[in-house]
């Protein structure tokens, strides 16, 4: 079983988040400054899709088919939970094994759930063993532009960029767009924002999640042993509801599967549900309906919705 008690990760992300300051300028003696309300303002935050979590490696445990690493920063304490799905390289994009004492930053999807347990643990989708060679790296959503979500980063894919992906899928620098993309670069333009020929970019995809496209799927008689089996063992919970993955119930059901890339659309027959991560509106044939709890993407490539929609399909 993998989670039974978790909390949305937000209340988390008050733990390691902190206000963004906005820069003030002094006058000189003798000068009058003028400001207005406005002047003081925050400025609107960007919700972060990844969240760091740094430190050093001081334990090492390996238990079942997955290894923790008790990480320490400071007072703070963390657990990453690494398995073979967990990317680790250092940070001039080598593939490296992680060992006690690395200096280390994990990246994790900001909405994942994680464990109410102390210490925290993580489950990172990227793992950056940190060096004294000369290398930055950056985990981020890029848009059509290749411009990360902060509007800090702009790549500039050259014949020198190693491309690869995640899903081991050939990847060309048009393919780079909308994605969320590990990136590893040396150099960067003093430029808002900046820009940078990126050595390596890993794109963070999976087969099943690719945009538009259909896996081929046998149609079959529902077995509801093994949607149970699936259900028993592959959930989250989130406000406290049910999420089981979409993908792997849908077509042991019998429904075809089409990635949209913000969710899908699961068809069989005459029935046809369209489905958005994040939305708790979702389409049922030419009918709107309701989730309780939005379906969202809790581990790479993989969409999870309430499981009340499991039953629904199963009547």
């Amino acid at each position: 079983m993998k989670m039974t008690k978790v909390v949305p990760f937000a209340m988390s992300a008050l733990l390691i988040g902190g206000a963004i300051g906005v820069p003030s300028a002094s006058a000189n003696e003798g000068e009058v400054v003028v400001t207005s309300a406005t002047d003081n303002m925050e400025q609107p935050q960007v919700q972060p899709i990844f969240i760091k979590i740094a430190g050093t490696i001081e334990n090492v445990e390996k238990r079942d088919n997955a290894t923790y690493y008790t990480v320490n920063e400071g007072e703070n304490t963390n657990v990453f939970v690494v398995n073979d799905t967990t990317l680790v390289f250092d940070n001039t994009g080598k593939e490296v094994k992680l060992q006690k004492g690395d200096q280390v930053m994990a990246y994790t999807y900001a909405n994942k759930p994680m464990l109410m347990i102390y210490p925290p643990q993580y489950n990172p989708e990227v793992i950056i063993v940190e060096t004294k060679e000369i290398g930055t790296v950056e985990v981020d959503f890029f848009n059509k532009d290749l411009v990360n979500t902060d509007n800090t980063l702009k790549l500039n894919v050259g014949k020198e960029s190693e491309l690869l992906s995640l899903s081991g899928k050939e990847v060309k620098a048009e393919d780079l767009a909308e994605q969320h993309l590990l990136v590893f670069y040396t150099i960067a333009t003093m430029s808002i924002p900046a820009q940078t020929p990126p050595s390596k970019v890993v794109v963070l995809d999976t087969i099943a999640e690719k945009p538009g496209e259909v896996e081929p799927s046998t149609p079959s008689t529902p077995s509801n042993s093994v949607v149970q089996e699936i259900i028993n063992k592959d959930f989250y919970e989130v406000k406290g509801t049910k999420m089981v993955p979409l993908r792997l119930i849908v077509e042991e059901l019998g429904f075809k599967v089409e990635a949209t890339g913000k969710g899908a659309i699961i068809s069989k027959g005459a029935l046809s549900y369209t489905i958005t991560r994040d939305q708790k509106e979702y389409g049922y044939n030419k009918a709107l309906r309701n989730f309780e709890v939005a379906p969202a993407l809790l581990e790479p490539g993989k969409t999870y919705v309430p499981l009340e929609f499991v039953e629904e399909l199963m009547k």
